[in-house]
């Protein structure tokens, strides 16, 4: 009986869903109806209150969108691929272990039989010559046992340092996944997916999310001008001071060329924007040097934009406020922050 009322249950949850997806217009493909039959169940909490506010709010449910919702609650991203594939090497490494340790019980196992049969043949054992036999039978034995416990060591230890090795490069596959080989701080994949992950997290919990655009002025001049050692220098200079101003929970990333890009979390506008100017103020107060001559080649400075995101808009209109709102600094004259809300007295 309780077997079907779930039955019936799951189908009623499948109906609302369905019935849901014809109403706001969203193709009743797989991924879609997993989606809306958790919505329906209330498995999934989280997902639960994010579609209850793009509902609210009456946002549109594109392609786009309803992609970022499935990937966001029921997919791995490539990190968690990599783990998968990593645990099963070292699920398949954890099974010639076993085999090992099967085979060592299966030793000793032959050597205490062996002990066994020796014990009883010396009881019977009525001449020296039989006692030597049974000994010369024994050593045998046991050293054929002390060979093959010395070939399972070196299997163990193999095993161990390979799955030492395993750990070592599913490490370094996600820094090098997900890191800017430049400097060091998060590269614009990492960025992609933690965007995503943060707007659905500020939809869920009814929190602000800001998102901060920065540029080096007169990068392209000041590259040209002293050479990409010097320019890389400058890229190196800016990710570092980014990141011992941001908090844990902030991703700084490094946008492309010399474009960064910092997400803050649970963080107002006003905030991102003191954030911002801190940044700035930081990096034009040091002197840039050239390493290899010595040369004092003057202060950098910085221009930036911020923007907040707004509950149930796709992440690309966020980036694109932001962008408007670094543009706009560069176009007044650099050095300098703006937000959103400058935009709207600049335009007036």
């Amino acid at each position: 009986m309780e077997y079907t009322e779930n039955i019936d249950q799951a189908l009623d949850y499948a109906r609302e869903a369905i019935k849901k997806m014809g109403e706001i217009g969203i193709p009743a493909n797989p991924n879609n109806f997993t989606i809306w039959f958790h919505y329906f169940s209330g498995t999934y909490p989280d997902l639960k209150r994010t579609l209850d506010i793009l509902i609210a709010n009456q946002q549109e449910f594109t392609e786009t969108r309803n992609s970022e919702i499935f990937q966001k609650f029921f997919t791995l991203d490539q990190e968690s691929a990599t783990l998968h594939d990593a645990t099963t090497r070292v699920e398949g490494e954890l099974g010639r272990l076993i085999n090992a340790m099967d085979k060592a019980d299966g030793c000793f196992a032959r050597l205490d039989e062996s002990l066994g049969s020796a014990q009883r043949k010396l009881a019977d054992a009525e001449d020296k010559e039989q006692v030597l036999e049974i000994t010369n039978t024994l050593r045998q034995e046991l050293g054929d046992v002390m060979s093959e416990n010395s070939v399972l060591e070196g299997k163990l230890k193999q095993s161990a340092e390979e799955i030492l090795a395993l750990k070592e490069d599913l490490e370094r596959m996600r820094r090098e996944a997900m890191t800017d080989g430049l400097t060091g701080i998060a590269n614009r994949k990492l960025f992609d997916l933690e965007l995503r992950k943060s707007s659905m997290n500020a939809m869920a919990n009814g929190e602000d999310l800001a998102l901060l655009m920065l540029d080096v002025d007169h990068f392209g001049r000041f590259n040209g001008h002293f050479g990409h050692q010097v320019g890389d220098q400058v890229l190196k200079l800016v990710a570092v001071t980014i990141s011992e101003c941001i908090k844990g929970q902030d991703t700084a990333a490094r946008f492309g060329g010399d474009e960064f890009a910092i997400i803050l979390p649970r963080t107002n506008l006003e905030n991102a924007m003191r954030l911002a100017e801190h940044i700035c103020k930081r990096v034009s107060s040091k002197n840039i040097v050239n390493r290899t001559t010595g040369e004092r080649l003057g202060k950098v400075t910085m221009s930036g934009g911020a923007a907040l995101f707004e509950y149930g808009e796709p992440v690309s209109q966020l980036l694109v406020r932001a962008n408007q709102s670094l543009d706009t600094a560069v176009d007044q004259g650099r050095n300098q922050v703006l937000s959103q809300e400058d935009l709207e007295k600049v335009r007036a």
